[in-house]
């Protein structure tokens, strides 16, 4: 089987984007591929972060993980920092990525903004290839992502073909996958946006009250029309509304349209807070028992085991190739 690599950085609490974009995808790809799901603790560090709130938000991703439907026999599921190799390899591929392209990276860019130069931490600047290296040392084939992330495989792809073509198919070449429906969950108060853990008002958090997940969504921003139509240019609220039905629901776009023709917007958001609270009662209450049982540490020192025999003798190969390795 495909091998198929995804991680999540635990820089704040989990939203409804996360769950739609990636914690509900990848059930299915452990059933098709060889699933390797990991926390990305050291990323979360490129950032201020408080030691107990990383540590904390660490413990819940992985638990939701589980929730959401991983099966740790099937997915080796792990902490990231738990792995050496992936400190190793990144500082080996340092020296193969180039200032320009790490200057041109969106994220970059769009992180750094607020900063002065003196502020930004290397960390940030560079870690497209730490990213590069997650990917590369278990041979990922797989890489599924968000639009915005794109970007950071092909960098993957091109650190991985410079490496080649100077020491010979050392390491494998990754393919990015989206999701057709959902891969980029919006803010229900400004749907121009992607939906983020800074904005309260237009995120959905996965723990969060039912009763204040429904006000969110029956106050989504949408527009004077009263036709359920899918136009991000023209109706960006409904669209996104739209995204959200169809990706919980697991139906077309069109299919939704369909369904909603002739109903009010009123109408339409009832129904979207219906299928939200539904399947986010389910994972709370799915996640409440995965806290409670205390198999969280089992699963990620479990997986940091299995990860790690994959990770070394990729980096073995890496060193070898270089030099390093006697």
């Amino acid at each position: 089987m495909a091998r198929v690599l995804s991680g999540i950085k635990p820089t704040g609490t989990l939203t409804l984007g996360n769950y739609i974009g990636a914690l509900k995808r990848f059930p299915a790809f452990q059933t098709l591929h060889n699933s390797f799901i990991f926390i990305a603790d050291l990323h979360a560090l490129t950032l201020p972060i408080d030691p107990e709130v990383l540590k904390k938000n660490a413990f819940d991703l992985a638990a939701f993980y589980l929730a959401a439907g991983l099966d740790p026999e099937k997915t080796t599921l792990f902490l990231q920092s738990q792995v050496s190799a992936h400190a190793e390899l990144n500082t080996i591929l340092t020296n193969y990525a180039y200032m320009g392209e790490m200057a041109r990276m969106t994220q970059f860019k769009e992180k750094s903004e607020a900063k002065k130069e003196q502020a930004i931490g290397l960390g940030l600047f560079t870690y497209p290839v730490l990213m590069a290296a997650d990917i590369l040392l278990y041979d990922a084939e797989i890489v599924p992502v968000g639009e915005d992330q794109r970007q950071h495989v092909e960098l993957t792809r091109d650190l991985a073909q410079r490496f080649n073509h100077r020491y010979g198919d050392v390491l494998v070449m990754p393919k990015a996958e989206l999701s057709k429906v959902g891969a980029r969950v919006m803010s229900l108060s400004d749907p121009t946006k992607k939906m983020s853990k800074s904005d309260p008002k237009g995120n959905i958090e996965l723990s969060e009250d039912l009763a204040s997940v429904r006000k969110k969504i029956m106050s989504a921003v949408t527009d004077s029309d009263t036709i359920v139509r899918y136009d991000v240019a023209q109706k960006p609220g409904i669209s996104n509304l739209m995204t959200i039905y169809a990706s919980l629901k697991e139906i077309s776009l069109e299919n939704v349209e369909k369904t909603f023709a002739g109903q009010t917007y009123g109408m339409f958001k009832k129904a979207v807070a219906d299928v939200v609270c539904e399947e986010l009662q389910q994972l709370q209450e799915r996640y409440q028992s995965i806290v409670a049982s205390g198999l969280v540490h089992h699963v990620l020192k479990q997986g940091a085991q299995r990860a790690q025999s994959i990770a070394n003798a990729t980096l073995q190969r890496v060193k070898a190739a270089v030099g390093l390795w006697l």
